[in-house]
């Protein structure tokens, strides 16, 4: 089976618009969490996300093209053109034989709750044209194949929060199996809209701590009361090893394992068994490695939090370092899995894990490393990232340095 490695990278999120600011925010244990400006939160529950400040789609898209696609859209294009001028192609490369793989747990919502106003209050002739080619999930690949003119496999993995981990397995799986040399993986996601914030408040998944945004997202501590949510996007280049090494390509690592379960348990609360299974399959393609660092799916919500340290003591013992990185951003959603990715990669790259911050208060039931006393040097050649997702769809990804 062929090798798969990853060239480039692309990241934009509450702390940062590229990959290198946003990771060293991210590292730095800063807070991109603040009150909503999106839309006026005054009559929710739920007044703070994880936004994407002073961000201008007119710059990845002409503006009088911007209207035709989603908010998700316009943050996929962003971390799309970025990781592609980081893979630095030559004119010479095959397009028909270059896909892409894209992922996003709710894709256009913003769209679908303006049009459904518009619908009932001016009628169903005033409905943009621009509606539904802006909204759905897989316009987030037509778009950017579009853009960057890739020709090969256009797939679309919509399995909620861990949607954007899938996305990478699919890809990875593509190359493996010979559909495709190269595969453009991007994952965005932007739910915070009225709708958006109003239905998981109402699920009761979200913290409510409006006074102290930058505290909200507390993974693995005690006090920890829901996740908060984030919005943005990550692209990864994967392509084929050999065709990489020969065009002399910069290989951030190979991904060697890649595990997917479902928990048949309960559609919003996940369990232990489903994310332990993904785990250990992973590792066992990956051929059981010793794994340096888990990038943990870490939502700040009670039941996660305890099931994923539970499934990591079993795997792995309580030796391997873990980190959740949404206490800095929020919980992207179908995003996550891309950006956590890309954090991963350049942990690796850098030597570096990032913290764990607004661990305070010690749970019994989380009793692992977090690395909760800022970024920690460390020599890493392994690294596992975990995502889960409502329905109870888990994907697991495992990375090594080349």
């Amino acid at each position: 089976m062929r090798r798969v490695v990853v060239t480039g990278l692309g990241m934009i999120n509450s702390v940062g618009h590229d990959k290198e600011s946003a990771f060293k925010a991210i590292c730095d244990g800063e807070c991109g969490i603040d009150t909503i400006t999106l839309f006026d939160p005054e009559a929710y529950s739920v007044k703070i996300a994880g936004e994407v400040k002073d961000f201008d789609p007119s710059t990845v898209m002409p503006p009088k093209e911007v209207k035709k696609a989603d908010r998700f859209i316009h943050l996929g294009l962003k971390a799309a053109a970025e990781a592609m001028k980081d893979a630095n192609f030559g004119e010479d490369i095959d397009k028909e034989r270059f896909g892409i793989s894209a992922g996003s747990g709710i894709g256009g919502l913003p769209s679908i709750e303006k049009n459904s106003i518009i619908l009932e209050n001016r009628g169903p002739r005033r409905i943009s044209p621009f509606f539904i080619p802006g909204a759905l999930v897989n316009m987030l690949g037509g778009f950017i194949s579009i853009e960057h003119g890739v020709k090969g496999p256009n797939l679309s993995s919509v399995t909620a929060c861990a949607a954007g981990t899938h996305a990478v397995s699919e890809a990875a799986k593509t190359i493996m199996c010979n559909g495709a040399d190269r595969m453009l993986v991007v994952t965005a996601e932007s739910a915070i809209t009225g709708v958006g914030i109003g239905g998981f408040a109402a699920m009761k998944a979200l913290s409510t701590r409006n006074d102290d945004p930058k505290k909200a997202s507390r993974p693995f501590d005690k006090d920890r009361d829901g996740f908060v949510m984030g919005e943005g996007a990550a692209a990864l280049v994967l392509e084929e090893y050999e065709s990489a090494v020969a065009r002399g390509a910069r290989i951030y690592g190979e991904i060697i394992g890649f595990g997917e379960s479902g928990d048949a348990n309960h559609i919003t609360t996940p369990s232990l068994d489903g994310p332990a299974r993904a785990m250990k399959a992973a590792y066992k393609m990956a051929g059981e490695p010793k794994i340096d660092y888990v990038n943990a799916h870490g939502t700040s919500t009670p039941i996660n939090d305890k099931n994923e340290t539970a499934a990591v003591k079993e795997l792995l013992g309580t030796s391997t370092p873990m980190s959740s990185i949404k206490g800095q951003i929020g919980h992207c959603l179908g995003a996550a899995g891309g950006i956590e990715a890309v954090t991963c990669l350049m942990a690796m790259r850098d030597g570096v894990i990032p913290p764990t911050i607004n661990y305070e208060t010690p749970d019994e039931n989380c009793d692992l490393d977090y690395v909760t006393e800022g970024a920690r040097k460390a020599d890493l050649n392994v690294v596992m990232s975990n995502s889960f997702g409502f329905g109870g769809t888990n994907g697991v990804l495992i990375f090594k340095k080349i």
